[in-house]
């Protein structure tokens, strides 16, 4: 006689051979979890960044965000599997073993199975840990040797973590186990009877509501930067609502009105691939609306981070044109070109001399909207000389650049403001001058008192004599350099901090660029790897459905079999039910993720089509081996059908 811990190994044995994907996904994912505690522990990379680059925080939260993922993976996996099994667990109880006798095996089996993955991972954890913080490493620009030890604390947090998976999903058998009767154990994966159509009028109301909620949040993420927290929770509302509906009526109908056009005569391919799917749309919609919204977090999480880190250079140039700057300085100005040269760095020294006013940007749209504040008036002809790409606006008119103008909202709606009128109050006199337009872009550098506007040489004269004396009015300097030699730009910069005031606020290009690469290189470690965790997990569990729904139509492919259908005529409609079942959630969380990456572009002034659309890809490829899998899969049911 079996005795239970024997049962449970036969048992493991037979489901490690059926769900290697699910312990490949668990390990995996756990691995990762244990590989981002062990950074967060780790000094030394640590040691190794800006201090500004929160890198402890980064990882922690990383690993939150890693374990829901985990969390909602397992039990989603987890449920498929019981249900696989409840014929099983039927049978168990049938020949009089207790409720509680069969709980217990599941449980031990669960803790068996756990520990092993669990064991599995923390190995396989330590092992890429190095490969890991290479990687990371380049992303930030850093260069060094770092040694990776065991690390004790995150092993210990994550068999903490797996505690509580294992926990969780003994809770989940136990109440599949005392809450189900046998006839629901046996009936567990009949198919619903679909022989009553869908009500029509219900039906058609709550599709067109489905598609009616994902056109809103569509529409309103053009918009969610106005109201940012409110208008962000009404877009993931509306949009997740609207999915659910879809997924549950919408293509369900539409499945039901093509069945009923063909009045009722799909043929061999339409059968095997539409009927399952009509059969499973409806117990399939929250499975189905929780992969595209993952696959639509992914894909947006993955894409933006990319973006972030490509663009880092063009945008800090637009910040700072300049690669060191001094304000009223001379001297200190003086003495770090003097070491540059003594050093053999070659620099390129412009001055620049500019006014600072007191004045009001008038608001065409809005006559009572008027604030004063600090205008930097900068010539043309000066700015010119120093190597700026820019032309010189009529006498009488100005240019306003302001690289941040994007993130100060809609920057289509800004642009309706100009042209637009400068008032200057001089003596108790009101001078106008025209503001041609805005440039998103700094021709300063980003610590330059007041707002930038580009004169010509002439209108700043003129403003100079006309607003002498008036308060706020002050004449600036500024000593701009220039390193042609991008490989002495770091010399440079350590240089430039020893000649800086800590009481002001100065910015060099190369410190900028190299804190904002670090910063934005350990967005995009963590954003690709958990997008990939995203990835296994989702498309795990659209295998492990299919697996399910194989082994559901078995009977089915027994009888095409026996009347005379070869493999490869059944293998077609098959391949149509997967392409639709793959491609249905790939695709509405692409389009989904379009507008998502749309909604948050204005926190980056670059392009993000060629980084959303190398996430898009990678994101199709790897979805495409899971389709392979799964037609693998039914291919042997298929071919072993009548054995």
């Amino acid at each position: 006689m079996l005795t239970v811990f024997e049962l449970t190994r036969r048992s493991m044995r037979q489901n490690v051979k059926h769900y290697y994907l699910y312990f490949f996904a668990l390990i995996f994912s756990m691995s990762l979890y244990f590989v981002f505690t062990s950074l967060q522990h780790d000094q030394a990379v640590q040691n190794m960044t800006h201090p500004s680059v929160d890198f402890s925080a980064g990882f922690q939260i990383a690993g939150v965000i890693l374990i829901v993922i985990v969390g909602i993976f397992t039990v989603s996996a987890n449920g498929i599997f019981l249900r696989r099994r409840s014929r099983e667990i039927g049978l168990y109880q049938l020949i009089g073993l207790s409720k509680g006798w069969v709980a217990r095996y599941l449980m031990i089996e669960n803790i068996l199975l756990g520990l092993g993955a669990l064991l599995a991972a923390i190995i396989c954890g330590a092992l890429i840990s190095r490969l890991f913080v290479l990687i990371l490493l380049n992303l930030l620009g850093l260069e060094g040797i770092v040694d990776i030890s065991f690390s004790v604390p995150a092993a210990f947090k994550t068999s903490m973590v797996y505690l509580l998976i294992i926990v969780i999903t003994s809770i989940q058998m136990m109440l599949k186990v005392y809450r189900s009767t046998l006839l629901n154990l046996f009936q567990a994966d009949k198919r619903p009877d679909l022989t009553k159509p869908p009500k029509a009028v219900a039906s058609a109301i709550f599709a067109l509501l489905g598609l009616a909620l994902i056109g809103y949040g569509y529409e309103l993420s053009g918009h969610i930067n106005e109201q940012l927290f409110l208008n962000a929770l009404l877009v993931l509302g509306s949009i997740v609502a609207g999915t659910y509906l879809l997924f549950r009526v919408t293509i369900r109908w539409c499945f039901y009105r093509f069945r009923k056009r063909k009045d009722g005569h799909l043929g061999l391919t339409n059968s095997l691939s539409m009927a399952p799917l009509m059969h499973h749309m409806k117990a399939n919609a929250n499975s189905l609306t929780l992969i595209t919204m993952l696959s639509a977090m992914a894909i947006t999480l993955i894409s933006m981070a990319y973006a972030f880190y490509y663009s880092v250079e063009q945008e800090t140039r637009r910040d700072l044109p300049y690669d060191f700057m001094f304000e009223n300085e001379p001297q200190e100005a003086l003495s770090f070109k003097m070491k540059l040269e003594k050093e053999g760095i070659d620099v390129n020294h412009h001055v620049v001399q500019a006014v600072l006013t007191m004045g009001s940007i008038l608001d065409p749209n809005d006559e009572f909207h008027k604030v004063e504040e600090s205008l930097l008036w900068l010539p043309a002809e000066q700015l010119k000389q120093t190597g700026a790409d820019l032309n010189v606006p009529p006498d009488g008119e100005a240019i306003l650049y302001n690289a941040g103008a994007s993130l100060a909202g809609d920057l289509d709606e800004q642009s309706k403001r100009y042209p637009t009128e400068i008032e200057l109050e001089q003596h108790g006199q009101t001078v106008m001058y025209t503001l041609r337009t805005l440039m998103e872009r700094n021709i300063m550098n980003l610590n330059a008192p007041g707002r930038q506007l580009l004169v010509s040489e002439a209108t700043m004269d003129k403003i100079a004599e006309q607003m002498a004396g008036t308060p706020g009015y002050k004449v600036i300097r500024f000593d701009t350099y220039q390193v042609p030699d991008k490989e002495e730009l770091a010399i440079a910069s350590s240089i430039y901090a020893k000649h800086v005031s800590d009481e002001r606020l100065t910015y060099d290009f190369y410190a900028q660029y190299k804190e904002v690469l670090q910063m934005t290189g350990l967005l995009i470690f963590i954003a690709a790897f958990l997008g990939l965790v995203f990835l296994i997990s989702t498309g795990s569990i659209l295998y492990f459905k299919q697996m399910t729904e194989a082994e559901q139509e078995k009977q089915s492919f027994k009888t095409l079999r026996q009347l005379g259908f070869d493999v490869d005529m059944i293998m077609k409609g098959i391949i149509r039910k997967q392409a639709i079942v793959f491609l249905l959630p790939l695709s509405i969380g692409m389009l989904h993720s379009i507008f998502a990456i749309k909604a948050a572009s204005f926190m980056i002034r670059s392009d993000t089509t060629f980084p959303a659309s190398i996430a898009m890809a990678i994101y199709t490829v790897i979805y495409f081996v899971f389709a392979l899998f799964t037609i693998g899969y039914y291919r042997n049911i298929v071919k072993n059908a009548m054995s």
